[in-house]
């Protein structure tokens, strides 16, 4: 703390404008925004012919998960890990990450010693040092029938910061179709047809148990806790009322455009992947994420898997025409005010966080040059642009 930047001539994008100017940041905190900096004792940052854009805000990513497991049944330290993929991250512009950790089949590091003992990682680095801001997005099947304790327990010591529910069993939201299941698991886990099929067999017969009543209490304690609690592939009308029953307020990957407009004309935030707008569809054959955020039914942006894709994608809408602060918003400022953390951080505003990113661009390509956190320059590039 205490240490002041000017970063000087850059197209600084605010929550509802751009402006070519110039912004100061003092103490860990934005000081001025647009004209000519104040001058001062200070170092400063080249900014021209670049954009100057808040850190991006990352609700949804999975990705921690392949740094600790890249191939099937390969596990690598986690300590290592995390730490490796931090620094990957700050180099792609996202200065808050959530990181996605799943409670359902016990497989890999979605069982519940693994994700437990990654989320201790996680508050452990957050106490003693962290280049970016870390959060926990727990992930909660709703078939996993012996994880609500540890989930409670998770809550009680103040360990996570958004809760979502989850239906992967086959036949439901992103499994509908016949076999999707089936390949999915088969190629992901490396198990055979054999044991694939045993573990259709068990989510069945846990989903015929599930205690909808205790999902309920589990998330009335996260919002009594100030977490956001959000769905996971609605699939239907019904699959959002019932997510609203549950006081979801953020729908994730809705699978149709019917879908996600019903969740945001009820108030919920739609949030789409960053990597379906990068590739120009979804993988699965599901909802064109730009075609949902083009008619006004989707104002989140997560990178869901491909952290890279994230910022490549609020300059991808920009090209199809949606204005580049709206675009910025969907990855900055709209997830903070999902979060409950918009006072604090999300946008370039006067008074906020200095999370701040200078991005230039190679080739067409978006490309960060400097990632600030806090006020401290955590990854510089200074031979781009």
């Amino acid at each position: 703390m205490g240490r002041r930047y000017t970063i000087r001539g850059g197209s600084v994008v605010r929550p509802d404008g751009v402006d070519i100017g110039d912004l100061t940041i003092e103490d860990g905190a934005i000081s001025g925004i647009g004209g000519a900096g104040s001058g001062g004792r200070g170092e400063d940052l080249d900014a021209e012919g670049c954009w100057v854009l808040p850190g991006l805000i990352d609700l949804h990513c999975d990705a921690i998960e392949k740094e600790v497991e890249p191939r099937p049944n390969t596990l690598f330290p986690m300590e290592m890990a995390f730490l490796q993929f931090e620094r990957k991250l700050a180099g792609h512009g996202i200065t808050t990450m959530l990181h996605s950790l799943s409670l359902g089949v016990g497989l890999s590091l979605r069982g519940e010693h693994l994700v437990g003992e990654m989320i201790e990682l996680i508050a452990s680095m957050r106490r003693e040092r962290a280049m970016i801001r870390h959060g926990v997005h727990l992930r909660y099947e709703v078939s996993h029938l012996t994880g609500f304790e540890l989930a409670r327990r998770l809550l009680d010591d103040g360990l996570l910061d958004y809760l979502s529910l989850m239906d992967h069993a086959p036949g439901q939201g992103q499994y509908h179709r016949p076999g999707a299941f089936e390949r999915y698991v088969m190629k992901n886990q490396g198990v055979s047809a054999d044991e694939v099929a045993a573990i259709v067999e068990e989510l069945q017969t846990r989903r015929s148990r599930v205690d909808w009543n205790k999902l309920k209490a589990l998330t009335a304690q996260a919002r009594a806790a100030g977490i956001a609690v959000a769905s996971h592939d609605d699939d239907t009308v019904e699959a959002v009322r019932r997510s609203l029953e549950f006081g979801a307020t953020v729908s994730e990957f809705p699978l149709n455009l019917e879908t996600a407009r019903f969740a945001f004309e009820r108030g919920m935030g739609v949030c789409v992947g960053a990597p379906n707008i990068v590739r120009g569809g979804s993988h699965g054959g599901n909802l064109k994420a730009s075609d949902a955020v083009r008619v006004g039914v989707a104002d989140l942006l997560c990178s869901d898997y491909h952290p890279a894709s994230l910022l490549h994608a609020i300059f991808g809408l920009e090209a199809e025409g949606v204005p580049l602060p709206h675009a910025v918003n969907m990855a900055s400022r709209n997830p903070a005010i999902a979060l409950g953390r918009a006072a604090e951080i999300g946008s370039l505003e006067i008074g906020k966080r200095a999370d701040v990113l200078v991005v230039a661009k190679i080739r067409g390509i978006p490309v960060v040059r400097y990632t600030i956190v806090d006020g401290t320059v955590v990854y510089a590039a200074r031979d781009i642009g």
